[in-house]
């Protein structure tokens, strides 16, 4: 029998949030209360430092190189950018969004199969 991956409890978690984030919107939204949620990317933290390396260490920079190409924006977030995010669900700039999960990734998520940037040497090659 094989073994369930950690993927795939990650994966089931990530859209287990995605559906309960959209459910609650439906069941609060006549009570003017709006629920989202946001799906950061690759964001650069002390976690990332611990996983991957510091930039000044050679794992890190490593990571941090493979980033330009895994990632379309071509670099890892900020934990302002997701904070902006955040900031503008909290505001009232955002008072007709409800039940939406929002990636916050540098465009991952854009492609249909993700994957395909790990094996399109083109993109590597032309991404600066």
């Amino acid at each position: 029998m094989r073994q369930i991956s950690i993927g795939s409890g990650y994966n089931a978690a990530k859209g287990g949030i995605t559906n309960f984030t959209k459910a609650m919107a439906i069941d609060y939204a006549r009570e003017g209360i709006r629920v989202n949620s946001i799906a950061p990317g690759t964001i650069e933290t002390p976690l990332v430092d611990e996983l991957a390396g510091t930039k000044e260490e050679e794992g890190g920079k490593e990571f941090r190189e493979a980033q330009k190409w895994v990632t379309p924006m071509g670099r890892l977030g900020s934990p302002d950018e997701i904070a902006s995010v955040a900031l503008f669900l909290a505001s009232d700039e955002s008072s007709y969004v409800t039940g939406e999960d929002i990636a916050v990734d540098g465009g991952i998520m854009a492609y249909t199969w993700p994957g395909k940037m790990l094996i399109d040497k083109n993109w590597k090659e032309n991404t600066k």
